[in-house]
């Protein structure tokens, strides 16, 4: 690994996969989307772990048991144990654990996995407030409705702590997006008045979690939000990779403030088994990357590429933005250009 540049990408003179011990992997976006597999994930993956790279699979969904979530990786051929998932109901019981004491009750809204997490964390699942909670742990399932959400209001009018397992207001599913978490959890914030603690993404806290259990020395985050994969990394300090399967595209990588930048983007997982170069400034303005070179000029975007636009150009074009807003001179967002991404 390299000196950051200017900008603040990281480059790597050797693959990925051998510069870092952990992989910190997203799901949904990143090695699936819905239940069908992200062109070249397992593939990726699987090459990967033969150079070294482990992997924990972190997500931001608590309504799933582990072992649910190690399953349906396997049948995507990305094999999978129990062991290598953390999910964000384990990082919402972890989080409890730092204020209550054991055979606390604790109101669950929220799924199966949410309730073996604060189970198996030693508090006492209750579903009423009546049953005077010390805590609301909320995290997301399909079947909740208002009943459950304002049993969870309820408990916190009455001084019970709310901890949501994340604040991921949508949640993506093959007819677009639907409320995620994080919209049911403002609907009890909103009865309430009173803000919520967050365990899951961008909370560094699963990453940490995953790092303490694997005995990692150099950890990557990989995901493909950079407002909560991403942002998480650089919140709890680890480097963190930006692939274009997902939710946010190259456009937002470019446009991206500083606590959601991402230190190296990539096409692919198949990026963890490729050198990423450094990108450079060189002289008037331009930044280059590979064959592709980029600057800011006149609150928008130049790019020049040797053909059609590469991950490379996506480099190029978040180092020429960056530096741009970086000496207080951005580039508008509105004149950013999305850049179609291929392999020559």
């Amino acid at each position: 690994m390299s000196e950051p540049s200017v900008a603040g990408l990281l480059s790597c003179d050797v693959p990925l996969a051998t510069a870092y011990d952990l992989a910190l992997v997203d799901l949904d976006g990143v090695a699936y989307r819905g239940h069908d597999p992200i062109p070249h994930a397992a593939e990726g993956l699987s090459a990967a772990r033969e150079l070294g790279m482990r992997l924990v699979f972190v997500t931001n969904n608590a309504s799933r048991e582990p072992s649910s979530v190690a399953a349906q990786l396997s049948q995507l051929d990305i094999p999978t144990r129990t062991d290598e998932v953390m999910t964000a109901a384990q990082a919402a019981a972890a989080l409890l654990s730092t204020r209550l004491e054991v055979g606390a009750k604790v109101l669950v809204v929220g799924g199966a996995g949410l309730v073996t997490a604060v189970r198996e964390a030693g508090f006492v699942v209750v579903r009423s407030a009546d049953d005077e909670p010390e805590a609301v742990a909320q995290g997301f399932a399909p079947e909740l409705g208002w009943e459950q959400l304002a049993e969870a209001a309820y408990a916190v009018q009455r001084g019970a702590w709310h901890v949501a397992s994340n604040l991921d207001r949508t949640l993506p599913t093959a007819r677009g997006f639907a409320p995620g978490n994080g919209s049911l959890v403002e609907v009890v914030r909103a009865a309430t008045g009173v803000e919520p603690s967050s365990a899951g993404k961008p909370s560094p806290t699963m990453y940490r979690l995953a790092v303490d259990r694997v005995g990692a020395r150099a950890p990557l985050v990989i995901g493909d939000r950079l407002d909560t994969d991403l942002a998480g990394a650089r919140s709890g300090g680890y480097a963190g990779l930006h692939v274009l399967t997902g939710v946010s595209t190259a456009r937002d990588a470019i446009a991206a403030e500083p606590r959601l930048r991402p230190h190296y983007l990539g096409e692919d997982l198949r990026c963890l088994l490729e050198p990423h170069p450094a990108v450079r400034p060189d002289g008037d303005g331009w930044w280059t990357s590979g064959g592709s070179a980029a600057r800011a000029a006149d609150g928008g975007l130049e790019l020049r590429d040797s053909g059609s636009a590469t991950i490379d150009t996506v480099r190029a074009a978040a180092a020429a933005a960056w530096a741009a807003a970086d000496r207080g001179d951005p580039v508008d967002h509105a004149r950013l250009p999305e850049i179609p991404v291929g392999r020559h």
